[in-house]
């Protein structure tokens, strides 16, 4: 296992070397840890370097005292990808991760060669919602179990993955309710538009077709306010397609790798 201390603050990643360009660093979503990406960072990985890392909060990485503030989490990848070298990434990022990418641009565009957002838009949710998320966190994530598994996985992974989606289950219910009520906030004040009509380099829209959460139209109004930005969407997935259809993700990540040669 590998660990960084950015900011004071202990980062759990893992560095998977030997390709070549680029290399593509992966931001996990709300309630997950970096194993989400497992099977895309292995097909994409033979031809390029992949960083996934655990956002503070999640997985082994440490709690900060501003979990609550997007920008906090964008030094905290910032600082990571200076301390391993990095001079130049494919920023990949999913749902509030796609909050990160797009802040990232903002605050260190030195850093991107190319942004891939997923499941995600320049706002995600509504108030409302987010309330209503932090006060079922309260009595802990095990009560928001279900209906968050239902958003992450179709009715068909649901039928024939049981056993993984039960898995996935014991990831999100032992998360800190404390993390994930700090990301709510994010979710709940953060607003990238600007960010997203600032950005310069090659961007990569992705939804899943069945995502209840981020649903298609939202992405496609994030790709409208990026110049050139593509944007694809991927059958048969919710909000966590690397999951359901790895393979899918990891040949539209590459086609856009050759398409903007980057």
């Amino acid at each position: 296992m590998l660990f960084a201390s950015i900011n004071d603050v202990v980062l759990h990643y893992d560095y998977r070397r030997g390709g070549a360009g680029n290399p593509i660093v992966f931001v996990n979503s709300l309630g997950t840890d970096f194993r989400i990406w497992d099977d895309v960072a292995r097909l994409v990985a033979p031809a390029r370097d992949a960083l996934v890392y655990d956002k503070a909060g999640h997985g082994l990485s440490d709690r900060s005292d501003r979990d609550d503030q997007l920008d906090t989490h964008v030094d905290h990848l910032s600082g990571l990808l200076d301390q391993l070298g990095i001079r130049k990434a494919i920023i990949c990022g999913l749902s509030v991760g796609g909050l990160i990418a797009q802040r990232l641009h903002s605050r260190r565009p030195d850093l991107l060669s190319g942004v891939i957002l997923c499941c995600t838009g320049a706002r995600i949710g509504s108030s409302e919602i987010w309330d209503q998320r932090i006060a079922g966190a309260a009595n802990g994530l095990s009560t928001l179990a279900d209906a968050t598994m239902q958003r992450w996985l179709t009715p068909a992974f649901h039928a024939s993955n049981s056993f993984q989606v039960a898995g996935y289950r014991n990831m999100f219910s032992r998360q800190p309710s404390d993390s994930y009520i700090d990301f709510c906030k994010i979710l709940r004040a953060s607003d990238c538009t600007q960010d997203a009509r600032e950005i310069a380099v090659p961007v990569l829209c992705i939804a899943g077709e069945q995502d209840s959460a981020t649903p298609p139209d939202v992405v496609r109004y994030l790709a409208g306010l990026i110049r050139n930005a593509r944007l694809r969407i991927i059958e048969n997935a919710a909000h966590l397609p690397c999951i359901e259809q790895p393979e899918q993700f990891a040949t539209i990540v590459e086609d856009f790798f050759r398409e903007c040669r980057i």
